[in-house]
């Protein structure tokens, strides 16, 4: 599978900040790739510059704003959807990590394919190093956050003080938290 597209994401959970969708197709071998949760961060940096010197690959933003908007779902669908037209011309075999191909044809879905495929892992140190840095570069516009530290996650930190400051305009307003009272998870999801 000398030419597959590996497609990941970073982001799916957070409270705040974008998901980041990236696809990767490998040019040369690369050392050391592996599921971006189990490599340290300084590993994931090292080999972030090497995968993009060593592949064709396509990164996609989605804002907490498109997320509330359309839908988590509808964002990853329509940033793979993205991912497949500008890497086309270099492959015709797409696999994506996870147990959902989102009704995209042409789409081959593995869980775990992240730490199987050196392709699906360098796609996914794409996402996660892309994203961390950008919830890194913005922390300082969001002082009270401190987004530099959780990247947006869910921790006690980061609840504290949505808490005593409220949601920023980079929080995604459509997660509720049950750690706030607030019952009804909105997910809105877009029907394919």
């Amino acid at each position: 599978m000398k030419n597959l597209c590996g497609i990941d994401e970073a982001g799916r959970g957070p409270l705040a900040g974008p998901l980041v969708v990236a696809g990767v197709i490998l040019e040369k071998e690369i050392l050391g790739l592996n599921d971006s949760k189990v490599l340290s961060e300084k590993k994931r940096e090292k080999l972030f510059d090497e995968i993009k010197e060593k592949s064709k690959y396509h990164i996609v933003f989605k804002s907490a704003k498109e997320i509330d908007d359309f839908g988590i779902s509808f964002c990853l669908k329509s940033s793979i959807l993205e991912i497949m037209q500008n890497l086309q011309e270099f492959s015709d075999s797409f696999l994506m990590d996870g147990n959902t191909n989102f009704g995209i044809e042409n789409l081959q879905k593995e869980i775990k394919a992240d730490a199987k495929y050196p392709q699906v892992s360098a796609a996914s140190i794409l996402a996660k190093v892309s994203r961390d840095r950008f919830m890194s570069e913005i922390s300082s516009k969001y002082p009270n956050y401190n987004f530099h530290k959780h990247k947006g996650y869910g921790t006690k930190a980061h609840i504290k003080v949505i808490r005593e400051f409220g949601r920023s305009d980079i929080h995604r307003f459509s997660f509720k938290l049950k750690a706030l009272g607030e019952t009804e998870f909105i997910f809105q999801e877009t029907l394919f």
